[in-house]
């Protein structure tokens, strides 16, 4: 329990709903004021500036009578799958806002914006929704929301407060960002470009250096799930290390093998379909992938595991190209056949994982240091908002 009183938001905040965005790509220009929709608040969330959202004139925000929401106003999505997301973002300057977006404007005599913000943060304002399979939140719901009051000063040093421990947590990812941009400019200094190969590299096809198979998935998945089989799915290999995968979050019972592919420790898997298309990693256990994988087996002794890897992950766009038009790309067996795979000498090869492994152990590293401190920006964050600090 906080100390402090606690107040209705509404009591101290104007709470709105954005407008109807300007149809048609001839309103927007890179001039103007931004318009935030709510497919912005990732990206706004995540680094991106105001200045590159795409913006509205004042010929057309009067065509449309736009209001403009001020500084400090804090918007979120308050309809539609987004809302499940919880994306929330300070506003930096003035700009128009989509209807699909709830509009808080603290009332700055009472209440610290900076501090709105992190307190939705800590207890998310999508927690309101009622039904996720048409999820929405009110905005009279969003003005009963009751929120703990210490004085102005004291709400200013919790966000400062806050801000720098967020500010630790992003310098933190960008290291790691940086590393694996450094896997990357050593790949290029050392092999050039996999696909145009300007250094002139021994190429076979893919089909002959490895077997490749197609992913099964056994249908419906409930059925087969609670065995000691790994099921390897897509969110397994989205998170932790860049090149091995040594474990799952569910498994199947044996009946499901023989609807599936089940593939042998060291094989390397590849994400073939869809925005997770590129993933790759090489499993450290027997299990089975599901049709979203394929796998590289039986792979050739002219082939270092990482190097193929992270060859096969350089040329990501190369295979969004090239996959059959569709919905979402997709890749199949024959066209990873035919993929033309630059052989570097065995030498490089080896030097070039060697080099992978120890970048990939720095990185586990400063993961580990991530991890700890978003552990305690968390409970930083829950001190903070019972009045345990300050």
């Amino acid at each position: 329990m906080s100390k402090w009183e606690k107040v209705k938001l509404g009591k101290y905040a104007l709470i709105a709903a954005g407008q109807s965005a300007p149809q048609g790509e001839s309103c927007y220009s890179q001039e103007g004021r931004p318009f935030i929709k709510a497919g912005n608040l990732y990206g706004l969330t995540n680094g991106t500036k105001e200045d590159d959202i795409l913006k509205v004139n004042e010929d057309i925000a009067k065509k449309y009578k736009l209001k403009m929401f001020p500084k400090d106003t804090i918007v979120f999505a308050k309809s539609g799958m987004s809302c499940l997301k919880g994306y929330i973002y300070l506003i930096q300057d003035d700009c128009y806002v989509v209807n699909h977006l709830a509009c808080v404007l603290p009332n700055i005599k009472y209440l610290y914006p900076s501090y709105i913000k992190y307190f939705f943060i800590y207890s998310p304002v999508n927690k309101l929704i009622k039904d996720e399979a048409y999820p929405s939140i009110r905005l009279t719901d969003i003005g009963e929301i009751k929120i703990p009051l210490p004085p102005l000063d004291i709400q200013k040093k919790i966000a400062t407060a806050l801000d720098s421990a967020n500010a630790l947590i992003e310098k933190r990812k960008e290291q790691i960002e940086k590393l694996d941009l450094l896997i990357k400019s050593q790949f290029i200094e050392m092999f050039g470009d996999p696909v145009t190969n300007p250094k002139g590299w021994e190429t076979d096809v893919l089909g002959r250096l490895s077997d490749i198979y197609r992913g099964g998935s056994p249908r419906p998945i409930s059925q087969f799930l609670g065995g000691n089989i790994p099921w390897i799915k897509i969110g397994d290999a989205t998170k932790g290390d860049n090149i091995f995968l040594y474990e799952t979050r569910e498994k199947i019972i044996e009946d499901g093998v023989v609807k599936s592919r089940f593939v042998k420790d060291g094989s390397i898997i590849f994400a073939n379909c869809g925005v997770s298309l590129g993933f790759a990693r090489i499993i450290k256990f027997d299990g089975c992938i599901h049709d979203g994988w394929l796998s590289f087996e039986n792979i050739s002794p002219k082939l270092n595991k990482i190097f193929l890897l992270k060859s096969i992950n350089m040329c990501t766009d190369f295979f969004r190209e090239i996959a059959p038009d569709g919905t979402q790309p997709n890749l199949n067996t024959a066209i990873m056949k035919k993929y033309i795979q630059i052989l570097p000498p065995s030498l490089l090869q080896n030097q070039f994982a060697e080099f992978v492994e120890k970048i990939e152990a720095q990185k586990v590293l400063l993961k580990k240091s991530l991890a700890d401190m978003e552990q305690n920006y968390q409970s930083l964050m829950q001190k903070c908002f019972k009045g345990e600090i300050f």
